[in-house]
């Protein structure tokens, strides 16, 4: 395995590492351990968090008892839906940095564009303006389809860096991720492993995982990985998240990726949360 994870440049300059942490439901001082693990012995860099996910102030606190500096991390929150007015928001990025006891976050997003609200310009301008104070050094979106992504250049000129979208062999969002790519806007992966015990039991990732001699995980990641996604996989747990971070010694071939790619479904989304009438708060 290469020692140190492949990182990618946003349009805006800022650096980040093809894969991260997520942090969901990481809390209290068990969350803050395995943050720390992460940090220190796992190799992770980016790690994903969000005002909903109440868990800031743990994430923050990991970032201080690691032994790595702050410059090297990438630190990721969003902002919740009920905050997109314009003040409101920009009240929502200071308690964010307060929370976590932090003077930037190096990327934070609108966790939802709330179409019915209809808000998220508002919101939009809230995180280009936190940006031009220093507060966060790159900004983009959650869950936008292209019109939203477009509303917001139109109204404000300022394209997001990153969309970060449910992503994972059941739901490949092709079309949206080549979108993405036209606009110069990087891909995350959220669920990135479908947050489901079927995906790891599917018999065409197994085979793959067999041929190769990795774990399912493994090869879902990397697949991630080659059709240019960051993937932000959530786990506690030591071993797993060794095991998560370490597909950069192997490669999957064209008919492997293709393989994966096929077991999408048009209703693939975990939880049915279609952008386009979700409302998130």
């Amino acid at each position: 395995m290469e020692k140190s994870v492949p990182e990618i440049t946003l349009n805006d300059g800022v650096t980040l590492p093809v894969i991260g942490l997520g942090t969901y439901k990481l809390k209290g001082n068990q969350g803050v351990k395995a943050i720390q693990h992460a940090i220190d012995h796992a190799g992770y860099r980016l790690l994903d968090s969000a005002y909903n996910y109440e868990n800031e102030g743990t994430l923050g606190e990991a970032v201080r008892s690691s032994s790595v500096s702050r410059d090297e991390l990438r630190i990721t929150s969003k902002l919740p839906g009920r905050y997109h007015s314009y003040d409101l928001a920009v009240m929502t990025i200071e308690e964010s940095l307060y929370r976590a006891n932090l003077d930037y976050y190096d990327l934070y997003l609108i966790h939802w564009p709330n179409p019915i609200q209809n808000q998220y310009i508002e919101a939009w301008q809230a995180l280009i303006d936190a940006k031009k104070k220093g507060l966060i050094r790159s900004i983009g979106v959650c869950n936008f389809l292209p019109e939203h992504i477009e509303s917001l250049v139109q109204e404000t000129g300022v394209k997001p860096s990153i969309n970060q979208i449910e992503l994972h062999p059941f739901f490949n969002q092709a079309s949206q991720r080549e979108w993405h790519e036209q606009n110069q806007i990087y891909t995350q992966s959220w669920s990135p492993l479908a947050r489901a015990n079927d995906i790891l039991q599917n018999s065409v990732i197994q085979q793959i995982a067999n041929d190769d001699n990795k774990t399912v995980s493994q090869v879902i990641l990397r697949w991630h990985y080659q059709i240019g996604a960051i993937s932000i996989p959530k786990s506690a747990s030591p071993d797993r998240q060794l095991e998560n971070i370490s597909i950069f010694d192997f490669s999957l071939t064209q008919e492997e990726m293709s393989s994966i790619s096929q077991l999408t479904k048009p209703d693939g989304r975990i939880n049915k949360q279609d952008p386009a009438v979700y409302e998130e708060f």
